[in-house]
């Protein structure tokens, strides 16, 4: 998803041997990480495992205790002022006059930044243009991200910080979300997302990182982190009434009337079974075959839920 002709050089955010403590509790322990830019990274976690901790000392609102951080090639403790003008940031909540319109109060923002993108440009890009005159107060739940995700973008940011961007959303604005996302690529953009829904990370992220404990414990693209799960592949068909495979394929019954077979071996496996449907002619409906997931891997490692519930941190997290 890397855009060409990204402005600056070097990586958008690198950190080594980050760590974060409070009091005798090390909520962050030394990680080291590496965000290119134009790219979308996803960092996942538990709550409590360090996410919000790490973001917020490189969004420059928390000193670390240790090690070291650049953000767009700034120490996000010395430069806030800098980085500012070239970070976006969509917390989970935000508060902005209800009285004031679409229109007004990212026309408002705008006049923070010195070189703003045209605010019916951003209203646009964010899918507010027939909404660009109303109320704050009279925008729905959805509408209102999408406002808070337009206030982040006026400023024309080179890096993006999204926190949990689309909880509460529909089914279908959720998937418009994921398309906004992906156009600010176009435009050269470096999202740092932070969420947690592993179809959101698998469906938008280049990279992904799962912190655990303070710690780093995998990274990589969804597909590579994927694969390390200790699970077997899952084959799964459907077979006419009556019809059994045979017993050294080791299939076995779903409730939902389908047969399936767990195998380290998924193409030896697939081969003996399409192989045998052939010689008896058989068709084998709804064939699937299907590897341990991003969220198999997540929970596997960090022996927790697959998000629990989103803002759940605390101070320490």
């Amino acid at each position: 998803m890397t855009a060409p002709g990204l402005a600056g050089t070097g990586p958008a955010v690198e950190v080594q041997g980050l760590r974060m403590s409070y009091g005798t509790l090390e909520a962050v322990r030394g990680i080291d990480l590496r965000i290119g830019r134009g790219e979308v990274f996803a960092l996942l976690g538990p709550n409590g495992a360090g996410k919000t901790t790490t973001v917020e000392i490189l969004e420059g609102y928390r000193r670390r205790t240790g090690g070291e951080a650049r953000v767009l090639g700034e120490d996000p403790a010395r430069n806030r002022r800098a980085l500012k003008e070239r970070v976006g940031i969509v917390l989970q909540q935000s508060g902005v006059p209800g009285y004031l319109t679409v229109r007004e109060t990212t026309s408002m923002i705008a006049g923070y930044y010195p070189h703003p993108r045209g605010v019916d440009d951003v209203i646009g890009l964010v899918g507010l243009a027939d909404a660009a005159d109303r109320r704050v107060v009279r925008l729905s739940g959805g509408q209102r991200r999408r406002l808070d995700l337009a206030l982040a973008l006026v400023g024309d940011p080179d890096l993006l910080f999204l926190d949990e961007p689309t909880t509460g959303f529909d089914p279908s604005a959720r998937r418009a979300a994921w398309e906004t996302v992906r156009s600010l690529t176009a435009l050269g953009k470096t999202i740092f997302l932070t969420t947690h829904f592993m179809d959101e990370a698998q469906a938008l992220a280049d990279t992904v990182a799962i912190i655990a404990r303070g710690e780093i414990v995998a990274r990589g693209t969804p597909d590579s982190i994927g694969a390390r799960a200790s699970g077997d592949a899952m084959i799964r068909f459907a077979l006419p009434d009556a019809t059994t495979p045979p017993d050294e394929l080791g299939a076995t019954r779903t409730a939902a009337g389908l047969w399936q077979i767990e195998t380290s071996d998924p193409t030896r496996t697939l081969h003996r079974l399409t192989g045998w449907a052939v010689e008896q002619q058989i068709e084998l409906a709804r064939l699937e075959v299907t590897r341990p997931s991003l969220e198999d891997v997540y929970l596997e490692l960090t022996g927790g839920e697959p998000g629990g519930e989103p803002g759940g941190e605390d101070a320490a997290s």
